[in-house]
């Protein structure tokens, strides 16, 4: 299914660059790689599931709900199908994302992620406008879109002369790093993906540490809102209980050093949430060799001043 995605994604999304840095390599005491995956269409990875399901799909009309990464990523899937979207965004969300969005072309539909079931509220706009929901993370047809990251992390290991390496992934609802670990798993064994979230909204590194699946207490909060979810999927879950490392959990101050650390060191503008993997890899222990994803660069302005005078 990742192959297929594969297919679907040549000549749509962009092969990002695997980018290193002595400096890096230095801060973190170990080699570092970055898949810098915010230099994808609409600033992070999250067009490559969207376009994946749009044109497997090949729906009248869409739509999705996302803090804004997800949304933009299914906003201009959609545009360059000629279809309508409608996005469900939590009202907090960062304004540049907000309207990105609207600026591709989607309605934007505003929530309070605090108090409001967005799936609820999703599903009812669906149903009343025939749209066809394209999920932000539990879907097959996203994961397998997400999936082709892994495709290009496993080419890339091996173009650089790596067979074992830790991959440390962003983790939300565990789209991507399920996606990444499945495609590793059949072509780069000795990569093994650890998810990075939030300190605070962990549940999937305490998912793992129990063996059981955890939910977040709390939805709102952290810097790192890309990257905030109930929980992981019924479909990711199982998959990451299967082939991830333990997690990591970042907090917000080490997530502003790696963007600071990315922007001087690699010229990459990230977002906090998009940082986190890079973070891990610099400021946790582990294997001799570290892949960081990082997974998006949608940052307001303000955000971006703050990291960088951290």
């Amino acid at each position: 299914m990742i192959e297929a995605a594969e297919a679907r994604l040549k000549g749509h999304a962009r092969r990002t660059p695997m980018l290193s840095s002595p400096f890096l390599d230095e801060v973190a005491g170990r080699r570092v790689f970055v898949k810098a995956e915010c230099l994808q269409h609409t600033g992070s990875f999250k067009f490559r599931g969207a376009w994946n399901a749009v044109a497997a799909l090949n729906p009248s009309g869409v739509l999705a709900y996302s803090s804004g990464n997800h949304a933009q990523g299914v906003a201009l899937a959609a545009r360059m199908r000629g279809i309508p979207a409608v996005i469900v965004m939590p009202a907090d969300a960062p304004a540049i994302k907000i309207a990105n969005t609207r600026a591709l072309g989607a309605e934007v539909v505003e929530y309070d992620r605090a108090t409001a079931d967005r799936d609820a509220l999703g599903a009812r706009i669906a149903a009343e406008r025939g749209l066809t929901l394209i999920k932000p993370y539990d879907m097959a047809e996203v994961i397998a879109g997400q999936g082709t990251t892994g495709l290009e992390i496993a080419e890339q290991a091996a173009e650089a002369g790596i067979t074992k390496a830790e991959v440390t992934v962003p983790c939300g609802g565990g789209g991507l790093t399920s996606g990444i670990a499945l495609a590793l798993e059949a072509r780069a064994p000795g990569l093994v993906v650890r998810p990075a979230e939030p300190e605070g909204f962990d549940d999937v590194a305490r998912s793992l540490a129990t063996g059981t699946l955890q939910r977040n207490a709390r939805l709102s909060g952290s810097i790192c809102d890309a990257i905030i979810t109930p929980q992981a999927g019924d479909l990711t879950w199982p998959v990451i209980r299967r082939l991830c490392g333990p997690g990591h959990a970042i907090t917000e101050d080490e997530a502003l050093r790696a963007m600071a650390l990315a922007h001087d060191r690699l010229k990459l503008v990230l977002e906090p949430g998009g940082a986190v993997a890079l973070a891990a890899a610099l400021f946790r222990p582990g294997a001799d060799t570290v892949i960081a994803v990082a997974s998006g660069g949608n940052v307001d302005r303000a955000m971006m001043v703050r990291a960088l005078a951290a």
